[in-house]
């Protein structure tokens, strides 16, 4: 008998054993999709293996319904990117494989799966984004310092890490672009996968890379696509039909049996790691990922994680600088210039410095960006009778006032309600908004620059689809004075007409309990600084603070970011922070504190005697109630990584088995290598 090896979306340690009838052996393969009976219900899986001998009574085995033989199998390096991926972030290989796979493929084949297969695969790759008249684009001559770059990657041969370190504006695109056309100029089947942190970052890069590689096909992958879209999309990276592969964090998963080069721009972006089911990290798998196909990785930004520029210091990467702006007199024209806040108060959030430069920069018939990194009009609502504040009423923070619809909202649980008429505890009806946000810059801008063409970029107004490319495509058609938004304005965006960024609110970062809090403020103020002087005009950066000394601004002002990198990894190395210790967090959710920490509290005295790795005492975690559920955490770490999953391996049972037996049940999630904690 035949027996296949399948894996589910089920948190089963080993994969399924199940008899492979004779009518579909011919079929099956290893890394085929098929059905097969779970419990009482029918599940995709994935073969991962095929042999003649099983672990139980063959007799008790059930038969594989069906084998997807419509799809090519998924191959061997998929294969053990998925396993590897489930055995490091502690989950089990199914719940990473089948989740990875597009939506076609993610429930069992209706009887009409091949008509609908057949639709898919006669979409257009990449329709519906971006358009090429079928003519490549030339590229751009290369300065010396991307020549290098390039010869470097390109000379290349199997696994090699390499961090692209560039200053904003030099040109980082153009050396992923060449690398990338040499790689396929190489090989007619080679494909390459580049990486962005968001969705919004999709349409521009797609763009150019379907204006270089007209007749390359690049397929796009991300969360916003409608299911059938994204299932053609991975289709045609999987049949070698798409060269070229775009996407967010979730495409790093995606099937390309001739990966011949990875890209991830913006590396130091936290949007790489996932935020909730299998918290892995799209940058370190597509580092994995390279060395299991043994093709080169590149890892650029301007800003490096600190935990990649540790790795570069200590020669595990090739390090590529490009410390000039491309196109040569762009360099050295933006000025970055500190406003202090105490001497030059803010009205309705601007200082008088700022509000000038602005007039300024329109007058010119210039372009301004305007960075606050707050959602909503403001973020509190407060009565000045009594000192009441707007607090969600499911988890422990504020609700942000958002003026167009009259609303308090949530921006962590989504909970909202009306505006009270007055204030809820004392009856005042004098309620004040407190603070600022995206809104209420935009309306004091309108208030400002009378007539100006104003636009605002942030989560609120970009809801609909193909917002946030209307946006964009707006600025850069000039059709836009001046763009407030969020984070959504710093990440990677081609500006050339822009000459003056005002960045507001910029301390509350400055003393945030969390050790990366400083790392993540260089990174947004460096980037968001970054949007202007592409043109080669002079540009200014104007920060608003209290602080304007602090050691950070100055870095920042300098352009220092090698300054900055080392002093925080001297400081990390004396404190034994990450990337000198590896860690992970164990998180607890009840509907009381006690319940949470008590299940912490039994699996820290579980573990006894850990050896080399350290379990810190369970406390709760910062934003201590979310959506109704408290939240307790316990950090685990130690200087050796494989000592540290050596031990989750056998603790998790045990924590497994302590929160199945609490009452009132509790839920607990592992985080591997976690960036806040």
């Amino acid at each position: 008998m035949t027996i296949a090896r399948v894996v589910v979306d089920a948190p089963l340690a080993q994969p399924l054993e199940y008899a492979l009838p004779e009518a579909l052996q011919a079929a099956a393969q290893i890394g085929s999709c098929c059905v097969v009976p779970l419990g009482r219900r029918q599940v995709s899986g994935i073969v991962v293996a095929l042999t003649h001998s099983a672990t139980v009574d063959q007799a008790r085995l059930r038969a594989v319904l069906r084998v997807v033989d419509e799809v090519a199998p998924l191959d061997a390096n998929w294969l053990a990117l998925t396993a590897f991926s489930g055995t490091y972030y502690q989950h089990c290989w199914g719940e990473v494989a089948v989740p990875a796979l597009p939506p076609a493929l993610r429930t069992p084949p209706g009887p009409r799966f091949l008509a609908s297969l057949q639709r898919l695969r006669q979409r257009e790759v990449g329709a519906g984004h971006a358009a090429t008249d079928g003519a490549a684009q030339p590229a751009f001559a290369l300065n010396a310092e991307q020549c290098t770059a390039v010869e470097a990657i390109d000379a290349a041969v199997g696994f090699a890490p390499h961090l692209l370190h560039g200053v904003t504006g030099s040109g980082k695109t153009e050396v992923y672009l060449e690398a990338a056309a040499r790689r396929l100029a190489r090989d007619p089947r080679a494909q390459v996968l580049l990486l962005v942190p968001e969705i919004n970052l999709t349409p521009q890069f797609e763009a150019r890379l379907r204006a270089r590689f007209p007749h390359a096909g690049v397929a796009v992958l991300h969360s916003g696509l409608p299911a059938a879209e994204r299932s053609a999309q991975w289709l045609a990276a999987h049949e070698g039909r798409a060269r070229l592969v775009l996407g967010t964090r979730l495409a790093v998963f995606a099937s390309l049996p001739q990966l011949a080069l990875i890209v991830v721009d913006e590396e130091h972006d936290a949007s790489f790691k996932a935020g909730d089911g299998v918290r892995y990290s799209a940058r370190d798998l597509a580092i994995k990922r390279a060395q299991l196909a043994r093709v080169p990785v590149v890892l650029g930004s301007a800003t490096p994680a600190i935990e990649t520029w540790a790795q570069a210091q200590r020669g595990r990467y090739v390090l590529l600088r490009l410390a000039a702006r491309a196109g040569g007199g762009a360099q050295g024209q933006v000025q970055v210039r500190m406003i202090d806040t105490r001497e030059d108060p803010p009205q309705q959030g601007l200082t008088q410095a700022v509000r000038t430069a602005l007039q300024a920069a329109l007058a010119r018939g210039e372009q301004a960006l305007v960075f606050i990194n707050r959602r909503g009009y403001a973020p509190v609502i407060a009565c000045e009778g009594c000192g009441w504040v707007s607090q969600c009423v499911r988890c422990s923070t504020f609700a942000a006032y958002h003026k167009g619809d009259g609303t308090l909202r949530c921006h962590h649980c989504g909970w909202q309600a009306r505006v009270p008429r007055a204030c809820p505890t004392c009856g005042n009806v004098d309620l004040r908004a407190v603070g600022h946000g995206t809104q209420r810059i935009e309306e004091a801008l309108a208030d400002v620059l009378p007539g100006a063409r104003i636009a605002r970029l942030d989560r609120d107004s970009t809801r609909k689809r193909h917002a946030a490319r209307d946006a964009l495509d707006a600025v850069h058609a000039g059709e836009t004075d001046v763009l407030v938004g969020t984070q959504m304005i710093a990440k990677g965006h081609d500006f050339q007409r822009v000459t003056l960024v005002a960045v507001l609110n910029a301390d509350a970062q400055l003393v945030a309990p969390d050790f990366r809090a400083p790392e993540r403020l260089f990174a947004t103020l460096l980037q968001v600084a970054g949007r202007a002087g592409r043109s080669g005009r002079a540009s200014e950066v104007l920060v608003q603070t209290r602080y304007p000394t602090h050691p950070l601004l100055a870095a920042l002002a300098a352009g220092d970011y090698v300054g900055f990198a080392n002093q925080q990894l001297a400081e990390r190395e004396s404190a034994q922070l990450p990337p000198f210790v590896h860690q992970a967090l164990l998180t607890t959710e009840a509907r009381v504190m006690a319940h949470a920490l008590g299940v912490l509290g039994a699996a820290r005295d579980a573990a006894g005697d850990a050896g080399v790795v350290r379990l810190f005492d369970p406390v709760p975690m910062p934003l201590e109630r979310l959506a109704g559920m408290h939240r307790a955490q316990l950090l685990v770490e130690s200087r050796q990584r494989a000592a540290l999953q050596a031990f989750l391996v056998g603790w998790l049972a045990q924590v497994a088995r302590i929160a199945a037996e609490h009452r009132p049940r509790v839920r607990w999630q592992i985080e591997v290598d976690p960036q806040q904690i």
